[in-house]
C-alpha cells in the first residue's frame, strides 16, 4: 500500500481520539460542577431541604423547624474538644440541662444576621438549665471566630471544627446538622429534639427551644 493510500486511513482515527477525549472532558467538568454545587448548598445559606417522610421519625414543619417526639429521638453524638479560646469541652457535661447547639462560621453572613438573637436568648435563658454551646466550622484560624464573638457578645463557649469533623459523627437519617448555620435542641437526656437548618430570628428560636424546655 503506498504512502499516499495510507494518509486517509490516519486522518480518519485522529477525529475519533479527539471526539472521545472531548466526551471525558466534558464528563469531568459536569461533575467538578455538581460537586461544587453540592458543596455550595451546605456551606453556607440562609435556606435548607431535609425530608421527614419514609423511615424517619422526625416531622418537618412548614416553618423549616423539624422536630422528633419523646421516645422516638436520636442521641447526639460524642461532641468534645477543644473550643476556640483554647478550653476543653464535652457537651456530654451538660446532661441534665437543654442544650442548644449551632452550627456557624464567622464567614457566614446568615450566622451574623442570626448572631444577635442567640446571644440575647442564652442571656435569658441561663439561668433556667438552657446551655447553649456553638460548633465553629470551616474558619482558618480562631482569630475571626473570636473577633465574631466580640462583636455579637456571644457569652457560650463554642467548639472548634475547622474540618466539620463533629458534623460528621451525627447519624444520616437523623435530625443531624446538614448546613451552615445550623441550630439542634437537645432534650435533657441528650437527645436531639429539634433542629433548624436556616438562620433564627429570636421567634424561631423561642419555638425551638421553649416546647423542650417546658418538658418534665
Amino acid at each position: 500500500m503506498s504512502a499516499a493510500s495510507r494518509a486517509p486511513q490516519r486522518s480518519n482515527r485522529a477525529p475519533h481520539s479527539s471526539h472521545r477525549a472531548l466526551r471525558v472532558h466534558r464528563r469531568a467538568v459536569m461533575a467538578a460542577g455538581a460537586a461544587a454545587a453540592a458543596l455550595l448548598v451546605s456551606a453556607c445559606g440562609s435556606g435548607g431541604t431535609s425530608g421527614g417522610g419514609g423511615d424517619t421519625n422526625f416531622v418537618v414543619g412548614t416553618d423549616g423547624i423539624s422536630t422528633a417526639a419523646k421516645g422516638e429521638r436520636t442521641t447526639a453524638p460524642e461532641l468534645s474538644g477543644e473550643t476556640i479560646d483554647g478550653k476543653q469541652l464535652d457537651v456530654a457535661d451538660y446532661k441534665g440541662k437543654v442544650v442548644v447547639l449551632n452550627v456557624w462560621g464567622s464567614w457566614c453572613n446568615p450566622c451574623r444576621a442570626e448572631a444577635k438573637y442567640f446571644a440575647k436568648v442564652s442571656k435569658a435563658y441561663a439561668d433556667k438549665d438552657v446551655q447553649f454551646v456553638g460548633i465553629n466550622t470551616r474558619d482558618g484560624s480562631t482569630t475571626s471566630a473570636l473577633a465574631f464573638e466580640k462583636d455579637f457578645g456571644i457569652p457560650y463557649p463554642s467548639l472548634y471544627d475547622p474540618t466539620g469533623k463533629l458534623m460528621l459523627r451525627f447519624e444520616k437519617g437523623t435530625l443531624n446538622p446538614q448546613a451552615v448555620p445550623s441550630t439542634l435542641v437537645l432534650d435533657r437526656e441528650g437527645k436531639i429534639a429539634a433542629r433548624s437548618l436556616t438562620a433564627l430570628d429570636e421567634k424561631r428560636l423561642l419555638k425551638m427551644l421553649e416546647p423542650v424546655v417546658a418538658e418534665k
